[in-house]
């Protein structure tokens, strides 16, 4: 039986109750390091490397340095958060441990109504969002001016990924946080050497970041991040300070305290960046750290650590399920072999876009541009500008957003660069709103010489590339979903692409649906099925082409309908839905009624179907809106 195991709070109010105070804050951290690992496995997901490399930092903290931490009601209070983001297991085992956070919170990781995947200020003790990289230090620099302007006092404390100090913003805030004399702010570096799946060094070498801090006028101290007794004094030393913000590089080992997960695999990927482990690797896990644990605890004098067992939640078995990421990753190779000017560019994601064949096969050819996306697209511009094809990857929500200026500029210059923006629209929605591109059409729609597009299933991924890279004589954004996903569909045979035009994929009458991607035409199938067993037939038109709607095509297949639907995997304002009700009322004389569905708010973390059925996006909700008609 797949079992897991987490330590109850009264194992942690005994802990805390420990008069040592390096023993109290040594056993916390561990015991934390096994719900981590309980809440991981319990979600599914996560981050467990990073989590175990900042624990023994957030420990310290919490227990032993800070005044009434994150009491934002105090005036004196000291503050604490994470710029990175990713570690927010970490912080939720701490804040529960520290019986801040209902303990009932440890089952409800990357739930709806629970924890979300990366911090969030509707959770308690959460003092900003983070999960999008580099804004720590300004936002700590905001608050602090705020509570000087307030007649407050209190220190901030700032924990930072190493592979974060890609990122741009973070050297723009150190300066100007030098030169405000901003004593209270000290960053931590969690300088574990690790980004997302490769070594910093394999990735963007971050040079002597002593040096580099000094040269911004940061007091600057180094130790190991995992000896407390070099924290407490740095920590203390930082305090007599007055006249210039600290840094603290803490050298840190990603996945301590577990020594399997302490290193990188033979092939130089780190496996435990995210997801969750293995039920092989976290009985191997669970054990090692309970050991050191009752080790401690027994020569201490104390008996060893009780933890409370429970049954692993069933997890949803897909039945062949679609993977366009696997598919454009064998479109894109195939492609390159005879398109000789093709150049791959990453963002620190390499497993996550598909990139790995490429780069095996092709390896002068691919550009590692670290966590860097506006340096990433303008190197893609000079490429273009000498005649080569950048194909430019990250996640969706930073590709559209961060280097946007960038993506502009290209464009005045009129050439051609192909963008692909994976983890693209509502889902997975367990990382939470920070990762969750929902926007990325508005932000993305009007720049000229741009066609935004999103295939439906793996056939329509390998047609939409090599419309992109055959075909299209200006620049592509291709918005793809990551997740693996069970499609109902399919397309008709011998299907081509037209460009602005919809085709059907279920008959129907007098209502339509018009929706893209596998996701939203998932559930309008699955919705336009339930209905047909009842005597009611909905027609769905899949429609890949996000910013232009071919009026044709409206005018010759849209005219029979009395009602229309558009689903949007998007924010309503500014996406597909708006276009197509603009030129449905433009070009038909007698317009249909036209009901458009997508967000229209700040979507939620959680499971696939309960976020689909908060937002009214599942197949069932679907099928309440059509019976409304």
């Amino acid at each position: 039986m797949n079992t897991l195991r987490y330590v109850p709070i009264d194992e942690f109010r005994r802990i805390r109750a420990i008069k040592d105070t390096f023993k109290r804050v040594e056993l916390f951290a561990d015991a934390c390091r096994i719900n981590i690992l309980y809440m991981i496995m319990r979600a599914g997901s996560g981050h467990v490397g990073t989590s175990f490399s900042a624990i023994d930092i957030m420990s310290w903290l919490w227990l032993s340095e800070m005044q009434s931490p994150n009491e934002i009601s105090k005036t004196n209070s000291d503050t604490y958060f994470s710029s990175k983001g990713h570690d927010a297991p970490a912080m939720y085992a701490v804040l529960i441990g520290l019986e801040k956070l209902d303990f009932g919170y440890i089952h409800q990781l990357r739930r709806l109504k629970g924890l979300p995947g990366h911090p969030d200020v509707s959770t308690p003790y959460m003092i900003t969002n983070t999960g999008s990289l580099g804004m720590g230090v300004s936002k700590a620099r905001g608050m602090a001016f705020a509570k000087r302007l307030s007649g407050g006092s209190g220190r901030y404390y700032v924990l930072a990924g190493d592979g974060e100090l890609q990122e741009g913003q973070l050297w723009e805030s150190l300066q100007s946080t030098a030169n405000g004399k901003f004593s209270e702010i000290t960053m931590i570096v969690d300088h574990n050497k690790i980004q997302s799946d490769l070594s910093i060094e394999k990735t963007s070498s971050l040079g002597d970041l002593e040096v580099k801090f000094k040269a911004f006028g940061w007091n600057v101290k180094r130790c190991n991040g995992h000896n407390l007794y070099e924290l407490e004094n740095i920590f203390s030393q930082n305090k007599k300070i007055s006249d210039m913000p600290q840094v603290l590089i803490a050298d840190t080992i990603k996945g301590k305290g577990v020594s399997f997960m302490e290193k990188v695999s033979e092939d130089g990927f780190y496996k435990y960046h995210s997801g969750a482990p293995s039920h092989e690797d976290y009985i191997k896990a669970l054990h090692e750290i309970g050991e050191r644990v009752d080790k401690t605890l027994r020569a201490i004098g104390e008996k060893e650590i009780y933890l409370t067992e429970t049954d692993l939640p069933d997890r949803i078995i897909l039945d062949n399920p679609q993977r366009l990421v696997k598919a454009y990753s064998d479109e894109l190779v195939t492609l390159a072999e005879s398109h000789k000017d093709i150049i791959a560019m990453d963002a620190d994601l390499v497993l996550d876009t598909g990139l790995i064949p490429f780069k095996k096969r092709f390896p002068e050819r691919y550009v590692e541009a670290g966590i860097a996306e506006q340096d990433m697209v303008s190197m893609a511009g000079g490429l273009a500008l000498k005649g080569k094809l950048p194909i430019v990857h990250s996640f969706a929500c930073f590709l559209s957003t961060r280097p946007n200026e960038q993506i502009y500029n290209n464009a005045t210059e009129l050439t051609k660069i192909i963008y692909t923006g994976s983890l693209a629209g509502l889902l997975p929605a367990t990382p939470g709103h920070s990762h969750q591109s929902v926007r990325d059409i508005s932000a993305l729609g009007s720049i000229p010489g741009l066609t935004l597009v999103e295939p439906s299933n793996e056939e329509e991924v390998k047609l939409l590339l090599r419309w992109a890279v055959e075909v299209n004589k200006t620049s592509t954004y291709i918005r793809l979903v990551s997740i693996p996903i069970e499609i109902p569909f399919t397309l008709p045979k011998n299907y081509e692409l037209k460009k602005g035009c919809g085709v059907e994929i279920k008959t129907g009458k007098n209502i339509a649906i018009v929706a893209y991607g596998p996701v939203m035409l998932t559930e309008a199938y699955r919705a336009a099925e339930l209905l047909e067993k009842k005597g009611k037939h909905i027609a769905v038109y899949n429609m890949p082409w996000l910013n232009y709607i071919d009026p044709q095509w409206v005018k010759s297949t849209l005219v029979s309908y009395k009602n229309i639907i558009t689903i949007d995997d998007h924010y309503l304002q500014f996406a597909q839905g708006g276009l197509l009700a603009e030129t449905i009322q433009r070009v038909l004389a007698q317009a249909p009624k036209i009901t458009r569905l997508g967000l229209s708010e700040i979507p939620k973390c959680g499971a696939v179907q309960e976020v689909l059925r908060y937002h009214k996006l599942d197949a069932d909700s679907l099928v309440e809106i059509l019976n409304s008609l």
